[in-house]
């Protein structure tokens, strides 16, 4: 891709993350500890889960980003190395998860902006098997990612009974 495109394409995927931001905020409030950790009788991974998978994936951005390298989300035992779900574990609470979205979501944002021509080109640093992807490709499935795993949130918030997401 050209770095005319890039720079197009960085400013759009900047406008998901502030959506993602926001929405994250929205899709989380109102929900009770005891509902985020309700996998409602399956396998799935439940709120609290996918709330702290969010969190730390942003943390992990920044690090790849060469920012925040000794940040850390509280609950970063939990979800390093890319750790699924884990039986018999109550997670944190969702406020804890959005303390620490709070503090990592401006710090990436400024990054995002900043990024120059040669870091996005630089290789991918999650080293994900198959093609060769750079530093760009992952920050587009990170940010895609959290388009999906805010959905599932806000599937579980219907299911659980709670009115649906806000977009203001």
């Amino acid at each position: 891709m050209e770095t005319k495109d890039k720079k197009t394409s960085m400013q759009l995927l900047t406008n998901f993350y502030d959506w993602h931001t926001k929405f994250f905020r929205n899709v989380i409030d109102g929900i009770s500890d005891k509902d985020a950790q309700n996998r409602m009788g399956t396998k799935a991974n439940h709120v609290a889960w996918l709330a702290g998978s969010l969190v730390q994936e942003r943390f992990q951005l920044a690090k790849f980003a060469g920012i925040s390298e000794n940040v850390k989300q509280t609950s970063d035992n939990l979800f390093k190395e890319h750790k699924g779900i884990q039986e018999n574990i109550t997670y944190p609470s969702l406020d804890e998860f959005k303390k620490d979205w709070e503090v990592i979501s401006p710090v990436l944002r400024k990054a995002l902006s900043d990024f120059t021509p040669e870091q996005l080109e630089s290789d991918d640093p999650y080293k994900m098997p198959g093609e060769k992807l750079t530093f760009f490709d992952s920050i587009t499935g990170c940010i895609d990612r959290e388009s999906y795993c805010i959905g599932q949130i806000a599937l579980y918030r219907r299911l659980l009974g709670y009115d649906a997401m806000k977009y203001e």
